[in-house]
């Protein structure tokens, strides 16, 4: 059946740029949207997301006729991520990178040497709009394609704004600028104490924020946002919400964080982060990779429908499985992986998160990774990367893997979450009891109409034979409808009979005949 549903989604694959009317006004609804977990985001690295790596070796020489990412040449692949049911954008920043104690050969996304400009990686140089002008004309396009645009503040800035800017710095008592953990690239910025805001640090951010809504961003995602107080970004929040109610904040935090970045740091926990204004966090689902048994999962889902109603207003997270920080899910467990993680984004009330690349599975090797440069921007004259992880310290090659099915999976999931998005937000959620507990979880959310049943193998070594206990289904008088499977389910009164193959996923609604 899913196949059926696949081959017709892939006969409209692509939404003609030039169809757009020349008079197109986009009204910034992101707030709205992610507030109600409608939000499927990729996160995009510029720099990288169209760039033409033709030796590949994973680096850009521009010198041999290579071309590295622009938000000009972006704007190419913006049909093929609505086609996949992806609308919202996380960008990566854009701000200038630091050049000195850097990390790569471009240095740093997250080391930034300004933040009221944009980093001249990202400007086509053969074109006569300036940055500026480009910028607002990818966001532009973006938005006519019903994608919405949200931009990564970093939280700490380069040695380089450090020796033109001390003042906006917290020192030792030597005097030397504070390094958080070990990102040796960027030095830490003040923030002031819940009593009293760093009025130079703030005024940085203020700025930032008003140059980015003047772009026609729709919201901001916090970098290692408990790094300041929630009385900074409660300030901040408010500013941008009194020029557009819609602007939406993501903190980078988690309920499974208790650790300030430096000793000389603040640390504000999320759900005082929630409390100051921002609308959402991080969901610790990338601990995935480490669940032994479906408890811990079970516990996850219970402990974020739960915290996100604790607060006046709406709150929601990201389905956080795979992040920037976090390795390839294909380096992990393999196709399988990705695969859980695209259903289980599809049936929890979270908003749908992926980095660029997931939808084909990248690896995120680069074959000189960490090896000699032959040039580079920086005072680093080697490859700088983190294993697994998509490059942020170099200009580098387009996100790509070799799994091409697994776009079919990615397209197929974010339909389907479309489809049923009212049973995941407004149904209950129950955990189903199964005879493996120790390796299948197996959940459920419904209401009067609809049952969402989603069944998982934890092993991705093993099958596992498990019956899943499902109360009042009766297939006499309930639809059983597959969605996500391998092979039909054995339907009993009461139960679902199946073998999951290692790591395999299985989804099916329950409609009740009307």
């Amino acid at each position: 059946m899913y196949k059926r549903i696949l081959a017709f989604a892939m006969m409209f694959p692509f939404v003609v740029g030039n169809a757009f009317a020349d008079d197109f006004v986009w009204k910034n609804d992101a707030r709205t949207k992610f507030l109600n977990n409608e939000t499927v985001i990729m996160e995009i690295n510029i720099r990288s997301f169209n760039s033409k790596d033709y030796n590949e070796d994973g680096f850009i020489q521009e010198n041999m006729g290579e071309v590295r990412g622009t938000f000009l040449n972006a704007i190419g692949r913006l049909d093929e991520l609505k086609a996949l049911g992806v609308n919202t954008l996380h960008v990566l920043p854009i701000t200038p990178t630091g050049k000195l104690k850097s990390l790569g050969t471009a240095g740093s996304l997250y080391a930034a040497s300004d933040f009221d400009s944009i980093n001249p990686d990202l400007y086509d140089k053969n074109s006569d709009l300036s940055l500026e002008e480009q910028a607002k004309k990818f966001i532009s396009e973006a938005h006519k394609r019903g994608i919405r645009v949200i931009v990564d503040v970093p939280a700490c800035a380069s040695y380089d704004l450090y020796l033109e800017r001390p003042d906006l710095f917290v020192t030792t008592k030597a005097g030397e600028p504070v390094i958080p953990a070990d990102w040796t690239d960027v030095r830490l910025l003040a923030t002031g104490t819940e009593d009293k805001i760093d009025v130079n640090v703030y005024s940085l951010y203020k700025d930032f924020v008003k140059y980015m809504m003047s772009l026609g961003v729709d919201g901001i995602r916090a970098d290692v946002a408990h790094s300041k107080t929630a009385k900074f970004w409660k300030e901040l929040i408010a500013y941008s919400r009194e020029k557009d109610p819609e602007f939406v904040w993501l903190a980078e935090s988690s309920e499974s964080w208790h650790d300030a970045i430096s000793p000389q740091a603040v640390f504000t926990p999320y759900n005082k982060l929630l409390d100051a204004g921002f609308d959402g966090y991080y969901g610790s689902f990338f601990n995935l990779k480490d669940w032994k048994t479906p408890k811990e999962l079970y516990k996850q889902i219970e402990f974020t429908l739960n915290e996100t109603k604790k607060f006046k207003e709406d709150k929601s997270v990201i389905g956080s499985f795979t992040t920037h920080d976090e390795v390839s899910p294909i380096l992990l467990k393999g196709p399988q992986l990705s695969e859980m993680i695209i259903w289980l984004n599809a049936t929890l009330p979270v908003n749908s998160y992926f980095v660029d690349g997931f939808q084909t599975g990248d690896d995120y090797m680069y074959r000189k990774g960490n090896r000699l440069a032959d040039e580079t921007n920086t005072d680093d004259d080697t490859y700088f990367t983190h294993r697994g992880k998509i490059d942020i310290f170099n200009l580098s090659r387009k996100p790509e893997g070799k799994y091409d099915e697994l776009r079919g999976e990615f397209l197929l999931g974010n339909d389907v979450k479309v489809s049923v998005l009212s049973t995941l937000n407004e149904g209950s959620f129950t955990p189903l009891k199964n005879n493996n507990k120790k390796k299948v979880f197996s959940y459920m959310f419904a209401n009067n109409i609809k049952k969402v049943i989603t069944i998982g193998n934890l092993d991705f070594e093993n099958y596992a034979k498990v019956t899943v206990k499902v109360p009042k289904f009766n297939p006499n008088k309930q639809n059983l409808l597959p969605i996500k499977i391998s092979k039909m389910p054995d339907a009993k009164r009461g139960k679902l009979n199946l073998v999951l193959q290692p790591g395999e996923i299985v989804v099916v609604i329950i409609h009740e005949l009307l």
